[in-house]
């Protein structure tokens, strides 16, 4: 089997890039399609923020005139300014089940890597944190949340073959959510309140959280989230493309936010209804009924995701992160919801790991970013 690889130059050729993984994994259970055209938004610079500071290329691999594999070079400038080394990344990876196709994908942006000098490549990342990334290692029986992503067994020895080590490994926990609530952790809740002179906020309407609040959530995690893997400061332009990706699916229901009495966001945690079943059932199309499955999964569902959570350096380990997840867990509880799903967390993130330590759990899906010096 000749393979050719060939740089994406066309729109028909990046469309062709992102539907590639959904005819691969067409049958398969566990597999969760992105939305079109989101992806092709994400991947284009004059829709993607990201590009202010990343730049990225992409390329298809083709065997007897079909597509067999693709993959994404990316740099990552302010990271890589961050850090002080030059790292080119790989993402949006996925092949047969072919060693080949892999070394040639892989070794594409290898190369590319060492025409703009980088010292390594690591992946699959992508241009952000929010973006998915690493390779499932474990859990290929489970359905992955819609910021996860799945791929089949092979993927990761064909990696290692490739002289790639582990670099960081992402976890997610399912956690059971309880019949009753002890009265005591409501009680802590108010004690911690009054202890350190902060409110858990309240709100009915959006236009207060966006308007009021949610650019200092924005600036809280730039700040919190700086030591986790691959995360550079988000800019205002970025930060603009993540108001408009999630708020308008966002319940108030499940947004907790705490603040000081300055008015400052010390914490927040956001969860979502799990929109899993329902982009299986929109198979990538927004229309003309993607949109109607995502409403009903929004509105009726027994799982929710937690999406994001992060606590102010000098407020950790002071009750607040359980003082938020108080009042989430009992509005899941009186919503019909059993089960949350931790979307992927920095292996070394214990404060949030020790979080469900209190309740019935199992970590159920592992995905793994390497690195190799080139």
């Amino acid at each position: 089997m000749k393979i050719t690889v060939k740089e994406v130059v066309t729109k028909a050729e990046l469309k062709q890039f992102v539907l590639f993984p959904n005819k691969l994994y067409k049958n398969n259970p566990y597999y969760v399609p992105q939305l079109i055209q989101a992806d092709m938004d994400t991947l284009s610079p004059e829709k993607n923020h990201a590009f202010d500071v990343c730049e990225g290329k992409y390329w298809l691999a083709y065997a007897d005139g079909k597509i067999v594999g693709r993959i994404a070079g990316i740099i990552n400038h302010d990271y890589n300014k961050r850090t002080g080394k030059i790292y080119a990344r790989f993402g949006w990876l996925d092949f047969i089940d072919n060693e080949e196709v892999a070394e040639k994908l892989i070794s594409t942006v290898e190369t590319w890597g060492k025409s703009k000098n980088a010292q390594y490549v690591c992946g699959p990342v992508g241009f952000l944190e929010f973006d998915i990334s690493g390779v499932l290692v474990e859990g290929f029986d489970q359905l992955p949340t819609a910021y996860g992503k799945y791929n089949a067994p092979y993927y990761a020895p064909y990696i290692e073959r490739l002289g790639y080590k582990k670099e960081v490994d992402w976890v997610e926990y399912q956690i059971k959510i309880p019949d009753t609530f002890p009265e005591n952790v409501s009680q802590m809740a108010d004690k911690i309140a009054e202890r350190y002179n902060i409110k858990l906020l309240q709100f009915d309407n959006k236009k207060v959280l966006v308007e009021k609040y949610c650019d200092k959530i924005f600036n809280l995690m730039n700040k919190q989230y700086e030591r986790v893997h691959g995360y550079s400061k988000l800019s205002a332009g970025q930060i603009e493309d993540l108001k408009n990706q999630f708020v308008p699916l966002l319940n108030l229901k499940f947004v907790a936010i705490v603040i000081d009495s300055k008015d400052d966001v010390i914490g927040f945690a956001i969860c979502l209804p799990s929109l899993s079943k329902a982009l299986q059932k929109a198979k990538g199309h927004l229309y003309p009924f993607g949109f109607i499955h995502i409403l009903r999964a929004l509105r009726k569902n027994d799982t929710i995701d937690s999406l994001l959570v992060a606590v102010a350096t000098e407020y950790q380990n002071k009750g607040v992160t359980a003082m938020m997840f108080n009042r989430l867990w009992q509005r899941m509880h009186e919503n019909g919801f059993t089960t949350i799903e931790s979307t992927r967390q920095w292996e070394d993130n214990l404060p949030v790991r020790n979080l469900w330590n209190r309740f019935e759990y199992k970590l159920h899906k592992r995905a793994r970013s390497y690195i190799k010096e080139l």
